[in-house]
């Protein structure tokens, strides 16, 4: 499982909102492999140095996205993150989409939660808000 708070996730949606209005649009997550898919207001979810959410607006020459590490799998906070990342995501690099106004619903939807969980297997990807 992955944890983030609900205000983490807010910033990092609508940065990515404000970065693709100001620099052209929404970036594709996949390389260009996939056209179209995935550019739209979200963030990705990535594995690879830990895992992190990460917002997908374009941007100008020389900036950077907005990165947020999940509780559980930060390097500079967990020692055993290399691990804990390969039990809960894989040992492959990876990135995985989550469109924003499905986000935004959920956490409208649920007032009093502070937190997003996000639990992956072999074949699935689910999210829950959660109380803390």
């Amino acid at each position: 499982m992955f944890t983030f708070t609900v205000t983490e996730i807010r910033a990092i949606i609508m940065r990515g909102r404000i970065d693709a209005f100001n620099n052209g649009g929404f970036r594709n997550p996949y390389y260009g492999l996939r056209p179209g898919e995935g550019e739209k207001p979200g963030l990705w979810l990535v594995g690879d140095e830990g895992v992190y959410a990460l917002s997908n607006g374009k941007l100008a020459e020389g900036q950077r996205a907005l990165v947020v590490y999940a509780q559980e799998c930060d390097p500079k906070t967990n020692p055993d993150c290399w691990h804990y990342k390969r039990q809960h995501f894989g040992g492959d690099d990876g990135i995985e989409f989550l469109d924003a106004e499905m986000l935004m619903k959920m956490i409208t939807g649920s007032p009093t939660a502070t937190h997003l969980t996000i639990t992956m297997t072999d074949a699935s990807l689910s999210v829950s808000l959660i109380r803390r």
